[in-house]
């Protein structure tokens, strides 16, 4: 599976957290991150990550190329709902191609829990079967 990191500056720290605790389950995956958050991620662990630029100089939108490109399965973006984002429509825009393309994405650790135990259990391998298809 293809799965995005983006975390936004006040939830970086806790992107690294996250990653560092599944690291198990997700070396077994393609990473794909925007600038910062992913190079934090290759610092604190094991994993390689696949750079784009940061969420501000596009890198939001260079992963929403990749979905709308059906290249893309999974998102997880810490979003810092407390501090206004300048490019908050990238944001927007990145969302809501996950709705149109069917992408799981979470926007907070609860759901990123949530979806990187079910990415270990098998339960969107159904992805595969839309890739194929595409």
């Amino acid at each position: 599976m293809n799965i995005a990191l983006i975390a936004h500056d006040k939830k970086k720290d806790l992107m690294v957290n996250f990653v560092t605790a599944y690291e198990h389950v997700l070396k077994q995956h393609t990473l794909f991150g925007t600038g910062t958050t992913g190079k934090r991620i290759m610092a604190s662990t094991s994993l390689e990550v696949n750079l784009f630029k940061s969420g501000p100089l596009g890198g939001d939108q260079q992963i929403g190329a990749e979905i709308a490109n059906n290249r893309m399965d999974l998102v997880i973006f810490l979003r810092d709902p407390m501090t206004a984002q300048p490019h908050e429509p990238d944001i927007q825009a990145l969302i809501r191609l996950c709705d149109v393309y069917m992408i799981p994405v979470a926007t907070n650790i609860a759901t990123g829990e949530l979806l990187i135990k079910g990415l270990e259990r098998g339960e969107i391998n159904w992805r595969n079967l839309i890739r194929q298809n595409y």
